[in-house]
C-alpha cells in the first residue's frame, strides 16, 4: 500500500470505542509535536495539555463524551461578555470562556474555518488570524481565572488552561500540522482554483493536440500541392478548421493562396 493511500486503524472492532478514538488522537498529536517542532517538555512541563487536547479532539468524534456549555463561537468579545454576565456562577463562566477558546482553537487549527461556517456565508465578525488567536489566549486565561473561582484554588484544569493561553500559538501550530499530515482535512480548492488548475491541464492537452494538427495540417498542404486533388483539398480545409477551433488565430484562405500564385 502507498504511503498516500495507508491508513492507521484506531481499533479491530466494528463499532470503535471512545477509548480507541482517544489513544489514536493521542498517538497523532506526539507526532504532529515532534514534526512541528514542538516536543511534549521542551520548555516547560505539559504532557497534562496533551492529555486535554487528546481528549478535545476525541470529543469530535464523540460529543457525548463532552458536553459543550455553547453551540458556537460567540460572534463578538461583547457577546460573550453578556453571556458571562447573564451566568449564574462562577462555574458557568468557567465553562463558556473554556468551550469558546476550545472552539477557536480547534476551528482555527484543525479545520482552518475559525467559525466553522460556509465559504460563500456573510462574516458576522471581520476578524484577521491574528485577531482570533488574542481571542483563544483571553478565553483561555479568563477562564483559568473563573475555574480558581469555582475551585477556591488553583486546581489541574487551571494550570491546563494557563498553559493553553500562554502557548496558543505552538498549539494551534501543532494541531494545524496534525489536521492535514494525519487527519487529512486539506482547505477545499475555490471554484476559480479549479478552473485555472483546469485550464492549465486542458492547455498542455491542447497544446500536444495542436501540434499532431499542424503536423497533420502540413503534410496535406504538401500533398494538395503536389497533386491539386478535391479530395485532398476537403481533407486540408477540414484540417485548418481543426486548428481554428483550438486556436482562433490560424488563418488559411486556401482561395486566396491559388489566385496569388497563379498571377
Amino acid at each position: 500500500m502507498c504511503v498516500s493511500t495507508s491508513y492507521t486503524p484506531i481499533c479491530t472492532s466494528r463499532r470503535p470505542r471512545p477509548e480507541e478514538a482517544y489513544f489514536f488522537m493521542m498517538n497523532c498529536l506526539l507526532q504532529s509535536r515532534m514534526e512541528a517542532g514542538f516536543p511534549s517538555n521542551d520548555e516547560y512541563f505539559d504532557e497534562d495539555v496533551n492529555v486535554y487536547l487528546a481528549g478535545l479532539l476525541t470529543s469530535i468524534i464523540y460529543p457525548q463524551s463532552r458536553a459543550l456549555s455553547s453551540s458556537c463561537v460567540a460572534s463578538s468579545d461583547a457577546v460573550l461578555f453578556e453571556q458571562a454576565c447573564a451566568a449564574r456562577s462562577p462555574r458557568e463562566r468557567y465553562l463558556l470562556y473554556r468551550d469558546g477558546a476550545d472552539r477557536i482553537l480547534l476551528s482555527l487549527g484543525i479545520f482552518r474555518n475559525a467559525r466553522l461556517r460556509r465559504p460563500d456565508s456573510k462574516p458576522f465578525l471581520a476578524l484577521t488570524p491574528r485577531g482570533w488567536i488574542g481571542r483563544g489566549k483571553t478565553y483561555y486565561a479568563l477562564a483559568r481565572s473563573y475555574a480558581a473561582q469555582t475551585h477556591r484554588a488553583n486546581t489541574g484544569i487551571g494550570e491546563v488552561l494557563g498553559k493553553l493561553s500562554h502557548g496558543f500559538e505552538r498549539y494551534l501550530s501543532v494541531l494545524s500540522l496534525m489536521g492535514g499530515e494525519h487527519l487529512n482535512f486539506f482547505r477545499q480548492i475555490s471554484d476559480g482554483e479549479i478552473f485555472h488548475l483546469e485550464n492549465a491541464s486542458r492547455f498542455f492537452e491542447r497544446s500536444a493536440e495542436l501540434k499532431l494538427l499542424h503536423d497533420r495540417f502540413l503534410d496535406l498542404y504538401s500533398s494538395y500541392l503536389r497533386r491539386k486533388s478535391p479530395r485532398t483539398k476537403r481533407a486540408l480545409l477540414a484540417a485548418a478548421g481543426e486548428i481554428r477551433s483550438i486556436d482562433p488565430r490560424f488563418n488559411f484562405d486556401i482561395e486566396k493562396r491559388e489566385r496569388v500564385s497563379s498571377v
